[in-house]
């Protein structure tokens, strides 16, 4: 349940303009809230879902997501089935 939770709240904090993936945790965290593990633990599992995401060709990324700050995601011109 929490997986889709996440999912979806990611969905709604990316757009079609280039977010950091910084951002796009501190959203998912915030609209979560006390669901989501504390710490590094629930941004892990907000990482793993944006991964998730990236390869089923929801988002794209650009640069490294594991480089928070660095890097960069939005959603992508391909939307394909959902898994």
């Amino acid at each position: 349940m929490i997986a889709s939770q996440i999912r979806g709240a990611i969905l709604l904090a990316v757009g079609d303009r280039w977010t950091k993936v910084a951002m796009v945790i501190a959203k998912v965290a915030d609209t979560i809230g006390r669901d989501l593990p504390a710490g590094d633990k629930g941004y892990q599992m907000i990482t793993g879902e944006i991964d998730a995401l990236l390869r089923a060709g929801r988002l794209t990324a650009r640069g490294n997501i594991r480089n928070w700050r660095f890097s960069e995601v939005r959603r992508s011109g391909r939307q394909g089935n959902s898994k």
